[in-house]
């Protein structure tokens, strides 16, 4: 049972901080006070955050209890991490407002009936000034400094407000308040979440267990999933649009955003990928986790009404009446997209193929292609278009070796 509780809490984890001190817990048999803390700095959460709810899910079905902390008073505050300037701080009604939305998407994944919400608010709205000084006496300005952004920023001569050392005290301090057994965070809150530690072991409480999950890259493959970035899923967006948006990433994307997000057992999704190295097409497998997300936050009719319309869309509006076929030869059993590109004509070089990936220019069956690496094997037979009128349904071959 331990080994199986284990097993289902590491899913997807990056670090683990300390797992000596997790098993001594789960020992113990009591449920464990599980946090994770999501600022509403933006009124709707994308489905980079639930990388996070989904862990806080693991551990709800083990029996453990959840707080969903919003953070009302740390997100007048802004969150420094990553940032190299000072972020501006968002007043208290713009907070509320955004707050009122994650109640309501949350249980989307979350049981409504164990999962407690709370607002940092609650505890720090009260502190007098002479509080906050007391708080802030904990920590050192040496300590801070170890933070990355911050020394970066400071190595750079950029700005530091005083302000922004407040952020992972406060942050550290709700787990002092909540008497939080294991705080969830991403990998770029490792030092916010380790501060909750110090501060509990100088309030006499024993230090949380820190658990920090991978960050989910956007939409091209490269940034954290972010609004403003514009490279974001949003849970509560139309399952039209959500739908197209996952068909939309790259195969090598793909999987990281099944092994991240999907509900499918490891098992179930090691055969995925074996059935792609056997040949299947990663286009099937993209539709079968597009259908279980949009089935997630909309319903199953919803998912098989959002497929309808995109093959709908696809065969209406992207493709020509008539499109020139072509077969090019590969010497492996692979080939890689920019020499696809260059021997059907459709660029001039592979540097000239590879611009046109950067720019967002080719598609492949209709999904915009982003990695650059990406390799097609033998057999398989694609329409690939670059631009908005050049089309080639390209079939690749092995080459046959010459008779000397």
């Amino acid at each position: 049972m331990m080994t199986e509780q284990l097993a289902q809490i590491q899913r997807g984890v990056h670090e683990t901080l300390l797992p000596t001190e997790l098993v001594t817990r789960l020992k113990t048999g009591k449920p464990l006070r599980v946090k994770a803390g999501f600022d509403p700095t933006a009124p709707d959460l994308h489905l980079g955050h639930t990388v996070l709810l989904n862990k806080l899910r693991h551990f709800q079905e083990l029996g453990h209890e959840i707080y969903f902390l919003i953070g009302d008073f740390t997100g007048m505050i802004g969150d420094p991490t990553g940032k190299n300037v000072t972020r501006q701080p968002l007043s208290r009604e713009q907070v509320l407002e955004n707050a009122k939305t994650y109640q309501t998407q949350i249980y989307k994944i979350l049981d409504p009936e164990t999962t407690k919400i709370c607002f940092n608010s609650e505890w720090m709205g009260k502190m007098s000034a002479s509080d906050l000084i007391q708080l802030a006496s904990k920590y050192t300005v040496a300590r801070m400094l170890e933070r990355d952004d911050f020394h970066k920023r400071y190595r750079s001569e950029q700005p530091i407000a005083i302000h922004e050392f407040l952020y992972p005290l406060v942050q550290g301090y709700d787990s002092v308040a909540l008497r939080a057994d294991v705080e969830l965070g991403g990998t770029d809150q490792k030092f916010n979440l380790l501060v909750g530690r110090e501060l509990q072991k100088q309030a006499g409480q024993t230090p949380q267990v820190v658990i920090t999950m991978p960050i989910l890259e956007g939409l091209d493959g490269v940034q954290k999933m972010s609004k403003s970035l514009d490279n974001y899923i949003g849970i509560a967006e139309p399952a039209d649009e959500m739908f197209g948006k996952l068909m939309s990433i790259s195969d090598k994307l793909m999987w990281r955003y099944i092994e991240l997000l999907s509900f499918k057992s490891r098992a179930e999704i090691q055969k995925l990928r074996d059935s792609v190295t056997e040949g299947a097409n990663p286009k099937d497998i993209k539709v079968v986790f597009a259908q279980e997300i949009v089935t997630r936050f909309h319903d199953q009719a919803a998912a098989t009404h959002a497929h309808e319309q995109f093959i709908a869309r696809f065969k209406q509006g992207a493709l020509p009446e008539h499109i020139p076929e072509i077969t090019v030869f590969a010497l492996g059993d692979r080939m890689v997209i920019g020499n696809v590109l260059k021997e059907a004509g459709l660029s001039s070089s592979t540097s000239e193929a590879m611009r046109l990936i950067q720019q967002g220019a080719v598609r492949i069956d209709g999904e915009r292609v982003h990695d650059k690496a990406l390799m097609m094997p033998i057999g398989s037979e694609h329409v690939y278009q670059v631009g908005k009128l050049n089309f080639k349904r390209i079939k690749i071959q092995k080459k046959q070796a010459t008779e000397s």
